[in-house]
C-alpha cells in the first residue's frame, strides 16, 4: 500500500463523510406535532369488480372511518366529496388516517355542512421507488378505483363527477400517471395534492422500467398543458428534513401549465413553518390542517362538491399555501366595506407610532394622512400581534368620501408570520388614497400591541455580498442594523447557485428591556417557494442555513433577501459567511446518489491498468497500486466536458442523433438545474477513495474468511491451471440460468457472486497454506540439518507437499490471478449491488409469486453468469498472448467514460457496460 495513497484517500473519505453527516443529521429538529384520532380508525375495504380483483389480486381499496360515522357509513350510501389517497414506496393505506381524521372533525365543527368521503388504496406496500416494473399496474389500478369510487354517489343530487387525489411519495407520481393511460377521462380529476413526491427524476434510477415511467409522464404533461389546464396541481416538499426525497425533485416541471400548479416546501407554508421528514409530512399536524382547510374551502356552497372553476381554486390553494393574509377566505370578495355612521377617528401624524392592549379595550379608529408622507417616504408598515383573523386596516379617499364612511378593505395584503400579521403597503400603489385607516376591534383581555411607521424603502434595505465559495468561512460579511426600525431587507447579491451555502447569524441585543416584542425573520427565495421564518432569541444568535433548493432561472434577476421584522427597543446584526461543510452537503445532497457511477468508473480505469500490465510486464499489478496508476479524472473529464460544450452547436447535435447515442446525461442534468462545474471532479475523487478503500476491504474480508477456511479445511494439493470450459462450467451455467428465469435476475447473480467468492477463497488459502507451510519446513531444515526429525506435524507437512512442489512461476502465475480476479470479484460485487433493488423487491413479493415479472436484470443476469463463469478459471497465463489483450486494455478507458457519460441519470447501464468490459476479458481467453 502506498502510504501518500492512503492518507490521500483517507482525507478524501473524511470530506465525503462531513458532507453525509451534513445532509443526514444537520438540519432543525421536528417541530411538527402528531396528529391523533378522536376515535379508533376504521377501514372499510370496497367490494371490487371480480374481473378487477382477478387482474389485481395484491391490491385493495378502502374507505376511511371513525366510531358513528363509520357505522354510518357500512352500507356505502355515501353523500360526501371523495378524495382518493395513494401510498407511495413501501406505503400503508392506513397513512390516510392523519387528514381523514382532522377532516372527520372539522365536518363535525361546521355541523356537516358538507363533509369528505376519503378512500385510501392498499398497493401492498411494494417498493416502487426501487422497482419501476409495477408502477404501470398501480396506475390502471387506481383507474378502476375512481371509477368504482365515483359509482357509490349516483344517488346524489350532485353526484361529484371528479375525484381529489392526495399522493404521498411516489403515489403523487401514479396519480399523475392517470393521465396518461389510453382510455381515461381527463375530467374525473380535478385536484392533485402530492407530498414529498420526486416529479422530476426517480431517487434512484436501478431500472428501465422506472425511468421510461418518468419520461412517458412528465412529457404527457409538459405536451398536453393545454388539455391539463384544468387540473390543480399542488406539490408540496419536505424542506431539509426529508433526506430520502430531496425538495428539489418535487418541483413540478415547468411550461405553460405553470399557471394550474404550484410547488412549496412545507417550512413556506404558513402556519406550518416547519421542515418534514419524509414520513412525517403525511402526519406532521400542523400541515395537515392546512391541507384540511384548503380543501374544505375549495367546495361549492350549491353543489357541496369541489369548485369546477381552475382559478378560483388556484386562488385558495395560494391562499393556504403561499401568503395567508390572516384572513378567512370566504370574505375574500368584500374588498370594499363601508360604515353606516361616521366613526370616531384618532388622527396619527408621527411617522412612528405604537399601541400596546393589556387589558379589555373599546373598539378604536386611527387615521393616517397619507399627503404629507408620500415626498419622504415609499412604504406604510406596520406589526400587529393581534392574530384573530379580521380586517384590520383600510384605506380611504377623502376627495371621494370626506367623512371616510367608503373604504376600500387592504387587508388582503397582511401576511400571517409565526408571532405577528404585517402589513407593508406602497404608497405610490395607492396614489388615489389619501388615508390609512387602523383599526382596533373591541378585545377582553387579550394582550396585543400595533406598531405602524413610514418607511423609504432604500433606506431599509442593505446590500450584503455573499462571501467566495472557497474562503471555507475564514471571511464574512457584517451589517449592523444600528436604527430603530421595525422593518429591514437584507439583500444577498451573488448567491443564486446551488453549490453555495452560508451561516447567517442574527444577534438582537435588547439590553435591559425585557418587555421587548419578538423579532421575526424570513429567509426569502423569490423564485422558488422555500423560504425558511423563524422567530430570534435574546440569549443566542440565531443561526440560519442559507442555501438553495433550486437553482436561480437564467432570465431571473431577483436576489435572496432576508426580512428582519424588528423589534424597535433591540439592535441588530447579520453575519453571514461561508459554511464548508454545508457546501459539501449540498453536493452529497444534489449528487451523492451517483457516487456508484465514479466508483465503477475507477475500477473500470484500473481494471483497464491491471491488462495493460500483463500485456507490457507480464505479471498484473495490484488492484491499489492501479488506482494510482490509472485513476486520474484527467481521463474522463475533458471529454465529457468538449462533448457538453460541443452539443450546443447544431452541426454536432446532428452528427450526435445521427449515431442514435443517448442524451447526455450532464446534458439533462443541467437542464434541470442540478449541476455545476466541478460536481464530476468532486466525485471522480470521492469515488476513486471509496474504490480504493473498498477494494482493500474486499481484500482483507478474504484474508479472514480464507483464514476460517484454512481452519476448517486445510488445503492439500497446490492448484493447478485448469481449461476454462469444462461440463461443470456448462452445468453451473445452466444451474444459475435456470434460477434467473424461474426466479429473479439478480438473486442468480448473488449466487454467482458467492462461487466466484468461494472460488477466490480456495485459490488464497492454497497460495496461504502452502507458503506459511513452505516457510515452516525451510526454517525447520535450516535450524536442524543433521538431526533426524521427529515432528509428526512437520512429516505430515513434508508429505503434503512432495505430491506436488509448485516452482516460483507457478507461485508468481496464481499471486498474478489472484489480483486479477480480486478485480474481476469487486466488479462483480457492483453488479450485485446495483440490482439489489429488484431484488428486494423479489424478497417481499416472493410469498405471493416465485417470479419477479418484468424483470429488468433477467437477459443481462443469463449473459454475465456466462461471462463469470468463465472467467473463474481463466488465469493470467492464459491471456498473455491473446492477440485481443491491447484492445481490452485500451477499451477500459472509453468505457469508463460512456459509464459516466450515459450512467449518471440511468444507474441500470453500468451493469451492462461491465458485462461488456468483463466480455472482453472473456475473449482474451480464446483468441
Amino acid at each position: 500500500m502506498n502510504p501518500l495513497s492512503a492518507v490521500f484517500n483517507s482525507v478524501v473519505l473524511v470530506l465525503l463523510a462531513l458532507g453525509v453527516t451534513d445532509v443526514f443529521f444537520s438540519y432543525e429538529s421536528s417541530r411538527c406535532s402528531m396528529t391523533y384520532m378522536f376515535e379508533y380508525p376504521q377501514y372499510l375495504q370496497i367490494k371490487l369488480s371480480k374481473k378487477v380483483s382477478r387482474l389485481y389480486p395484491l391490491y385493495e381499496l378502502y374507505l376511511y372511518g371513525e366510531g358513528s360515522y363509520a357505522e354510518e357509513n357500512k352500507n356505502l350510501t355515501l353523500t360526501g366529496v371523495p378524495v382518493l389517497f395513494l401510498p407511495g414506496n413501501a406505503g400503508s393505506y392506513k397513512q390516510a388516517r392523519s387528514f381523514a381524521s382532522v377532516a372527520l372533525r372539522k365536518a363535525e365543527n361546521i355541523g356537516n355542512r358538507y363533509h369528505f368521503n376519503i378512500f385510501t388504496v392498499n398497493f401492498n406496500e411494494e417498493l416502487v421507488a426501487l422497482y419501476g416494473g409495477s408502477l404501470r399496474r398501480q396506475t390502471r389500478f387506481v383507474h378502476e378505483c375512481i371509477k368504482t369510487i365515483l359509482s357509490l354517489y349516483k344517488n346524489q343530487t350532485f353526484p361529484p363527477e371528479s375525484v381529489a387525489i392526495i399522493g404521498h411519495s411516489m403515489g403523487g407520481l401514479v396519480a399523475r400517471a392517470l393521465f396518461t393511460l389510453k382510455h381515461f377521462k381527463p375530467d374525473l380529476i380535478n385536484v392533485i395534492i402530492t407530498q414529498a413526491t420526486p416529479h422530476i427524476l426517480p431517487v434512484l434510477s436501478t431500472d428501465i422500467y422506472l425511468t421510461d415511467f418518468y419520461t412517458m409522464v412528465n412529457n404527457y404533461w409538459i405536451y398536453n398543458s393545454l388539455k391539463l389546464r384544468n387540473i390543480t396541481m399542488l406539490s408540496v416538499a419536505g424542506g431539509y428534513s426529508d433526506y430520502q426525497v430531496r425538495s428539489g425533485l418535487t418541483f413540478l416541471p415547468t411550461s405553460s401549465f405553470h399557471t394550474s400548479a404550484l410547488s412549496v416546501v412545507s417550512s413556506a407554508v404558513p402556519i406550518t413553518w416547519a421542515s418534514t421528514d419524509h414520513l412525517s409530512i403525511v402526519w406532521c399536524r400542523e400541515l395537515v390542517l392546512v391541507t384540511a382547510r384548503a380543501l374544505f374551502d375549495l367546495i361549492d356552497e350549491h353543489t357541496k362538491q369541489i369548485n369546477i372553476d381552475p382559478q378560483s381554486r388556484m386562488s385558495v390553494i395560494k391562499h393556504h399555501f403561499v401568503r395567508h393574509p390572516a384572513k378567512h377566505l370566504e370574505s375574500r370578495h368584500q374588498i370594499t366595506a363601508s360604515f353606516t355612521e361616521t366613526p370616531k377617528f384618532t388622527l396619527v401624524e408621527d411617522s412612528k407610532w405604537t399601541y400596546t392592549v393589556n387589558k379589555e379595550s373599546n373598539e378604536s379608529f386611527f387615521l393616517f394622512p397619507l399627503l404629507d408622507k408620500r415626498i419622504a417616504y415609499s412604504h406604510f408598515h406596520c406589526q400587529n400581534t393581534f392574530l384573530y383573523t379580521h380586517s384590520w386596516i383600510f384605506g380611504c379617499n377623502k376627495t371621494v368620501s370626506p367623512k371616510c364612511l367608503q373604504i376600500n378593505d387592504l387587508s388582503w395584503e397582511t401576511e400571517l408570520l409565526p408571532s405577528a400579521k404585517v402589513v407593508n403597503l406602497k404608497l405610490d400603489v395607492y396614489s388615489n388614497l389619501s388615508h390609512f385607516i387602523l383599526y382596533i376591534p373591541a378585545t377582553n383581555g387579550s394582550k396585543f400591541s400595533v406598531e405602524c411607521e413610514f418607511l423609504s424603502e432604500e433606506a431599509r434595505t442593505v446590500h450584503v455580498p455573499v462571501t467566495h465559495v472557497l474562503s471555507f468561512g475564514f471571511s464574512s460579511s457584517h451589517a449592523p442594523l444600528n436604527s430603530s426600525g421595525l422593518l429591514y431587507v437584507i439583500q444577498f447579491e451573488d448567491f443564486s447557485k446551488i453549490y453555495q451555502a452560508f451561516n447567517v447569524f442574527i444577534v438582537r441585543n435588547c439590553g435591559q428591556n425585557k418587555e421587548s416584542k419578538s423579532s421575526i425573520y424570513k429567509f426569502h427565495v423569490p423564485w422558488s417557494h422555500e423560504d425558511l421564518i423563524g422567530v430570534l432569541s435574546d440569549e443566542l444568535p440565531v443561526r440560519i442555513s442559507a442555501k438553495l433548493h433550486a437553482e436561480q432561472p437564467q432570465n431571473d434577476n431577483r436576489l435572496v433577501k432576508l426580512f428582519l421584522y424588528a423589534s424597535p427597543e433591540c439592535l441588530h446584526e447579520v453575519t453571514i459567511s461561508t459554511s464548508f461543510s454545508q457546501i459539501l452537503g449540498q453536493i452529497v445532497r444534489f449528487h451523492g446518489i451517483y457516487l456508484p457511477v465514479y466508483i465503477v468508473a475507477n475500477l473500470l480505469l484500473a481494471y483497464g491498468a491491471q491488462l495493460h500490465s500483463i500485456l507490457i510486464q507480464g505479471s498484473c499489478m495490484d488492484l491499489d497500486l492501479s488506482f494510482d496508476v490509472a485513476a486520474k479524472p484527467y481521463k474522463v473529464d475533458p471529454v465529457l466536458i468538449i462533448c457538453k460544450y460541443l452539443l450546443n452547436y447544431k452541426w454536432f447535435k446532428n452528427y450526435w442523433d445521427g449515431l442514435m447515442l443517448p442524451q447526455l446525461d450532464a446534458v439533462q442534468l443541467h437542464a434541470y438545474g442540478f449541476w455545476f462545474p466541478l460536481a464530476s471532479l468532486f466525485f471522480f475523487i470521492f469515488g476513486t477513495s471509496i474504490a480504493y478503500w473498498s477494494s482493500i476491504g474486499l481484500q482483507a474480508a478474504v484474508r479472514i474468511l480464507s483464514s476460517l477456511w484454512i481452519y476448517l479445511k486445510r488445503p492439500s494439493m497446490f492448484p493447478k491451471e485448469s481449461k476454462c470450459i469444462t461440463y461443470r462450467v456448462y452445468a453451473e451455467t445452466l444451474f444459475f440460468a435456470f434460477i434467473s428465469w424461474r426466479s429473479c435476475g439478480t438473486f442468480s447473480l448473488l449466487l454467482v457472486f458467492l462461487r466466484y467468492l468461494s472460488k477466490v477463497l480456495i485459490l488464497y488459502s492454497s497460495m496461504k497454506n502452502y507458503v506459511s507451510l513452505n516457510a515452516h519446513i525451510v526454517k525447520d531444515t535450516s535450524s536442524k540439518q543433521d538431526s533426524v526429525k521427529t515432528d509428526s506435524d512437520t512429516n505430515i507437512n513434508s508429505n503434503q507437499l512432495t505430491h506436488h512442489q509448485p516452482s516460483s512461476l507457478e507461485i508468481k502465475a496464481l499471486d498474478d490471478c489472484l489480483k486479477m480476479h480480486f478485480t474481476i470479484l469487486h466488479l462483480n460485487l457492483w453488479i450485485v449491488l446495483l440490482g439489489l433493488p429488484s431484488f428486494i423487491y423479489w424478497l417481499k413479493t416472493l410469498r405471493y409469486t416465485i417470479q419477479l415479472d418484468p424483470d429488468p436484470n433477467r437477459v443481462s443476469a443469463l449473459v454475465l453468469i456466462f461471462i463469470l463463469e468463465i472467467l473463474m478459471n481463466s488465469t493470467t497465463s492464459a491471456i498473455k498472448s491473446s492477440v485481443c489483450l491491447k484492445t481490452a486494455a485500451v477499451l477500459q478507458l472509453p468505457l469508463s467514460i460512456i459509464v459516466v457519460a450515459f450512467g449518471t441519470l440511468h444507474l441500470y447501464r453500468i451493469s451492462n457496460l461491465i458485462a461488456f468490459s468483463l466480455f472482453l476479458h472473456v475473449v482474451c481467453c480464446f483468441v
